[in-house]
């Protein structure tokens, strides 16, 4: 029986928030992935922003969630298929298709908010609630210098 010798991480990358950000960005995606059993991130994004209540066009979604238009439209007919958004014509831009979450899209939302509040829960339960709070708010600062939609 082989055991492989675990291999530390250089110390160099340790000391960089980037590099850091970038593992457990992978990290967390990964585990989201798997817990949302078949629906992805990118649906996740989708169903939240439009629970802020206002009709959206796919151009407004794909921009306001920095997801690639074209990529958006995929995603957008996999929750039409599912029932879980409705898309129509735009009735004062016969070009642009305005997109509604269903009775059924809050349903499929409520329950991958818990998957995602309990996948939070776990991959920061080493820091404690104000720890959470801090790393957030630093988190937040950060992503506002760099794209003004990350901004309150």
């Amino acid at each position: 029986m082989v055991i492989a010798q675990l291999v530390k991480t250089p110390k160099a990358l340790l000391e960089s928030p980037g590099f850091l950000l970038k593992r457990l960005g992978h990290l967390v995606k990964e585990k989201t992935i798997d817990a949302y059993d078949g629906r992805t991130p990118y649906a996740y994004g989708v169903l939240t922003l439009l629970d802020q209540g206002a009709c959206q066009t796919q151009a407004t979604i794909a921009d306001a969630l920095g997801y690639d238009r074209s990529y958006l439209v995929g995603v957008l007919d996999e929750l039409e298929r599912d029932g879980l958004v409705e898309r129509r014509r735009d009735t004062t831009d016969r070009r642009r298709h305005v997109v509604t979450m269903t009775p059924t899209g809050k349903k499929e939302l409520a329950r991958l908010r818990r998957i995602h509040e309990s996948i939070d829960d776990e991959f920061f339960a080493a820091l404690s609630a104000t720890e959470q709070k801090t790393l957030t708010a630093l988190l937040e600062k950060v992503a506002a210098s760099q794209d003004p939609r990350y901004s309150r």
